[in-house]
């Protein structure tokens, strides 16, 4: 059986709630990339970790992205409490093509805290 492309999880490194100040200590995204870098990833899945994604407002932000799948960026996340929910998550994404996890298999998570979905660089024609 062929390996699909590996997905990446992409963390926010520098994410914090914009109204909390958390002063000299580390951030939150920091903090959620840390945990996962110590965690067993689900085979296929790179870790990666990058300044400000832009989401300031929603807590902990990640984007999950590879081969040819969409690309979705998920906000909302607490550091300590959702590591097994991203983990999952992310399994479920890397198991796709396209990278669409059905709706009815999401964990409420995702379905209520998606920030974008970003089509991939080759589009196939017609695709939704």
């Amino acid at each position: 059986m062929k390996q699909p492309p590996a997905s990446e999880l992409i963390v926010c490194t520098t994410c914090r709630r914009s109204n909390i100040d958390c002063g000299e200590g580390q951030r939150p995204g920091q903090k959620l990339f840390d945990t996962l870098s110590k965690r067993k990833l689900p085979d296929g899945l790179i870790l990666t970790g990058t300044k400000c994604l832009q989401n300031c407002n929603q807590g902990c932000t990640i984007a999950l992205r590879g081969g040819l799948r969409w690309t979705y960026v998920f906000g909302n996340l607490d550091s300590h409490a959702d590591i097994n929910l991203l983990l999952e998550g992310a399994k479920q994404y890397h198991a796709t093509d396209d990278g669409i996890i059905p709706w009815s298999e999401r964990s409420e998570h995702f379905k209520r805290n998606c920030v974008a979905r970003i089509p991939p660089l080759s589009h196939p024609a017609g695709a939704k």
